[in-house]
């Protein structure tokens, strides 16, 4: 395999053999992306965060982001792992990564997931504002989403295989510990730098 067609990964997202799948499966968390020649199935679980699953299904080259917030207030920030943490950034990475293994920026389709209402007692809806910049930032660049699972009260795993754009999406709706919700909160008052304003309770 060339430098060229290497499956480009940022952040640390670790990959496994998934024996129900029989392919290798790359999971990727908040803040991270990665694109990919391989047929393998690229895997993460969202909350408010949005997941855009970006392909080129000539050149079958395909990849996913995870981020947890719309846009960075103030200057760009130079390290690729927070920055990657924004929408704006997270998707500009996402396609640069795709262009570089062959894709065509002309023939990207998207898929978009995630953007649930999962933190209880927040005054400001995180996921819906990732989900209107996702579904904005796709029509700005003529990137056609085919199609999309997003919003509602519930997580969601997804896994994407990149080879043929399939998605599979399992709705979390029964959680039975708070490992995600404190996930999320977590991530979203580190990369904001201050608590999220609201009653937050996270259920168990």
């Amino acid at each position: 395999m060339s430098d060229h067609q290497a499956p480009l990964v940022h952040g640390r997202a670790s990959k496994y053999l998934d024996r129900h799948f029989d392919r290798q499966a790359m999971k990727i968390l908040p803040g991270e992306f990665y694109a990919t020649t391989e047929d393998e199935v690229i895997v993460t679980v969202l909350g408010s965060c949005v997941a855009a699953c970006l392909m080129d299904p000539i050149a079958m080259v395909g990849g996913m982001n995870h981020f947890m917030l719309p846009v960075k207030a103030g200057d760009r920030d130079p390290d690729v792992f927070y920055a990657a943490r924004y929408g704006a950034a997270a998707m500009e990475y996402l396609i640069n990564n795709l262009l570089h293994l062959g894709a065509q920026r002309d023939r990207l389709v998207a898929k978009a997931f995630g953007g649930g209402r999962v933190l209880p007692g927040m005054s400001s809806d995180v996921g819906g504002q990732n989900v209107d910049f996702v579904r904005q930032f796709l029509r700005n660049e003529d990137i056609p989403l085919w199609s999309e699972d997003m919003g509602g009260p519930f997580p969601r795993k997804v896994y994407f295989f990149p080879h043929t754009g399939q998605v599979l999406v399992k709705r979390m709706e029964r959680i039975h510990n708070n490992t995600i919700l404190n996930r999320e909160l977590t991530y979203i008052q580190e990369v904001t730098g201050q608590p999220m304003d609201g009653d937050v309770e996270l259920f168990s």
